[in-house]
């Protein structure tokens, strides 16, 4: 009988070790569905920690009471993400129920996933927020309800965000970008998609204070001019920037980008007043790119890729010059000549 019980448990360490190795292919309700196959299977698996570190309620219905039903299981205590993206029935009062009942369960929590949760708001920020001391990871896409009070809220009560998607959320102001510059100066990716009540000054307050960002998103932020950029070299780590459709942007504003010299993913998509003197500056300034897009960009001509070429030709993989009229070598051929190791020719459709 001892000797039964010992290749069990042999058994049973064997079979976490493999669950552990595969489980980051398996979604969460086929390994849900793996508890209910046996007694002995559902201890061993219950066993282990790391196959429990994540809650995936992406687009589920009664998506809060699955997760306050999910954080009452032991086995989700030391819960690390939890993506509740475009989920239905999920609101402030599920997590204020959260914080009272299940605040324990969140204190290893490091990645948060509200994506198009549109009925939460302010208050459920400040309650989530403050039950996640050790947050990293914080994505709110596309929610209309939250103001610059929800965000205050978050970053005094989540110190340690180094990763903030606030993409569309249009309630939010240069307030906002006072308290996370202040507080979040270890920023490494900041999304501002659409944050429509951004000016120049809100902009230039992150780019003072938050000087580790490595990608910074300011895609249809048509309102910003080239002075919001003046400071953008401060950013030494930037690699990653996406303009796309700023209109407002000149040529002047691309000399104060280019200063940033690890530059390796630049969207210039609808830049309507960008010229060859603009593109040019940014081959000399930034000489590891390898997506450049000025899709759309009636102003510049052969002249930027020639430059572009002198500069990136070893290390651009993708670009985008389609609607580029003043561009006439345009055919893949004509640019592979250019750019050698050019994989992809289109970002818009």
């Amino acid at each position: 009988m001892e000797e039964k019980m010992e290749m069990m448990t042999v058994d049973e360490e064997k079979v976490v070790r493999v669950f552990e190795m595969v489980s980051p292919r398996l979604s969460q309700r086929d390994l849900v569905s793996l508890l209910l196959v046996s007694s002995w299977l559902k201890r061993a698996l219950s066993s282990s920690l790391s196959l429990w570190q994540v809650i995936n309620l992406r687009e589920m219905r009664n998506a809060g009471e699955r997760l306050i039903n999910a954080l009452s299981l032991s086995r989700y205590h030391h819960v690390k993400e939890i993506s509740l993206e475009f989920a239905q029935d999920i609101e402030d009062s599920h997590l204020q129920l959260i914080k009272k009942k299940h605040s324990d369960s969140l204190w290893n929590l490091e990645s948060l996933n509200l994506n198009g949760c549109q009925k939460i708001g302010d208050q459920g920020i400040e309650v989530i927020s403050s039950a996640c001391p050790n947050l990293k990871v914080f994505s709110i896409y596309w929610n209309v309800r939250v103001t610059d009070k929800g965000i205050i809220h978050l970053v005094q009560n989540s110190r340690h965000i180094i990763d903030l998607n606030l993409s569309g959320c249009k309630g939010i102001s240069d307030e906002s970008m006072r308290w996370i510059s202040e507080k979040y100066a270890h920023l490494e990716s900041l999304n501002l998609t659409r944050c429509v009540k951004l000016t120049d000054a809100g902009l230039q307050q992150i780019l003072v204070k938050c000087y580790t960002l490595r990608t910074l998103n300011l895609y249809a932020l048509s309102s910003l001019t080239d002075d919001a950029y003046k400071k953008i070299s401060l950013l030494a780590h930037l690699r990653f920037l996406d303009l796309c459709g700023a209109q407002n942007l000149s040529d002047e504003g691309l000399s104060h980008i280019a200063k940033c010299k690890n530059m390796v993913s630049l969207n210039l998509t609808w830049c309507v007043r960008i010229t060859d003197q603009g593109v040019i500056t940014i081959a000399h300034g930034c000489k590891n790119l390898e997506f450049l897009s000025l899709f759309g960009i009636v102003g510049v001509t052969d002249n930027c890729l020639e430059a572009l070429s002198m500069s990136c030709s070893n290390s651009l993989t993708t670009l985008d010059v389609n609607g580029c009229i003043g561009i006439k070598r345009r055919s893949r051929d004509e640019l592979v000549q250019l750019f050698p190791k050019l994989t992809c020719f289109k970002v818009h459709s």
